[in-house]
């Protein structure tokens, strides 16, 4: 069956194809056949209840430097796609809260995948601690005297901000940090938003693993392991990719949280793992596909076509 597909994304110009998931997305929706259009969150609009974007025609390539063709835009009905991808980058906030009420008035007679609704109500760092026995110690708050107590008990914590992404502003802090007090003044400057506070697990140092669940089921995995000097094992921040296998108390988080994922409608979903503790679940632009694929394991994008054509 040929499909059209509209892909709601950042710039595709711009794009680093060699670790990009929504490319290879792309890449294999093409192999089968579909019809690829591209547009920008900034482009959408929504009169008398009907949902638009300025869509241009898109031909994509495996080739640094060329990947990209893309034609005139149109301004189209999106409700007249079969599917919409929305695989724009975080930060998640009211711009991106605002897409997802667009999108929801498409949904599900056009297949929105992650389903907006679910994106909207599943913030990453939210979301996982409907889970909280699947993970490390966590508090999530501004109070400063709150996270003076977290850091009293459980000594070393990492301390990031509740909607960042991408491994930025994540601070490792002591019981005794000389910097805290700092630290806490200059992000209570820059944002309203509250803080996540965890208990820091020296095992990152082995790794921080990202692990691909497609319709509630566990589809591959990735080590992520952080370089010399960092916490941070994401690797836009410089981490390495291993391949790895999946271990009993890992699946056994993937069948804990399978069914609710499956229920909101949440297809791709990555999750982060360090020695048996979740500390997220991804949802808005999940990463990981073609690190895996490179590193010997599936064709995820293949996986996620497979579930997407069984729901049309």
């Amino acid at each position: 069956m040929s499909l059209t597909v509209a892909v709601q994304m950042d710039p595709i110009e711009r794009i680093n194809i060699v670790g990009d998931s929504t490319f290879a997305l792309m890449l294999e929706a093409q192999k089968r056949g579909h019809t690829l259009f591209f547009y920008t969150p900034d482009s959408l609009a929504m009169q008398n209840g009907k949902v638009t974007a300025s869509l241009r025609p898109c031909e994509v390539r495996d080739e640094v430097g060329n990947h990209v063709t893309l034609g005139e835009k149109s301004r189209i009905d999106l409700g007249t796609m079969d599917v919409v991808l929305l695989r724009q980058d975080p930060p998640f906030d009211m711009n991106y809260i605002t897409t997802t009420h667009f999108l929801e008035r498409i949904h599900p007679k056009t297949l929105v995948v992650n389903d907006p609704a679910h994106v909207r109500n599943a913030p990453e760092k939210v979301f996982v601690t409907e889970f909280a026995e699947l993970m490390p110690p966590t508090l999530i708050t501004r109070d400063i005297a709150e996270i003076e107590a977290f850091r009293r008990e459980h000594g070393e914590v990492v301390m990031k901000p509740l909607y960042g992404n991408g491994g930025e502003a994540i601070f490792k802090v002591n019981r005794q940090d000389p910097n805290f007090s700092s630290m806490v003044e200059m992000f209570t400057k820059l944002s309203r938003e509250p803080w996540v506070t965890q208990k820091f697990l020296p095992e990152v140092a082995l790794g921080d693993k990202r692990v691909i669940l497609m319709d509630g089921a566990f589809a591959g995995a990735i080590n992520r392991v952080p370089k010399e000097g960092e916490i941070r094992s994401n690797l836009v921040r410089g981490g390495g990719a291993q391949s790895t296998d999946i271990t009993p108390r890992e699946r056994e988080i993937c069948e804990a949280i399978g069914p609710e994922l499956k229920r909101r409608g949440l297809i791709f979903v990555g999750i982060d793992v360090i020695a048996g503790n979740m500390t997220e679940i991804n949802v808005t632009s999940p990463t990981g596909i073609r690190a895996i694929k490179r590193a010997g394991g599936p064709d995820l994008a293949e996986v996620f076509w497979n579930c997407v054509e069984s729901k049309i």
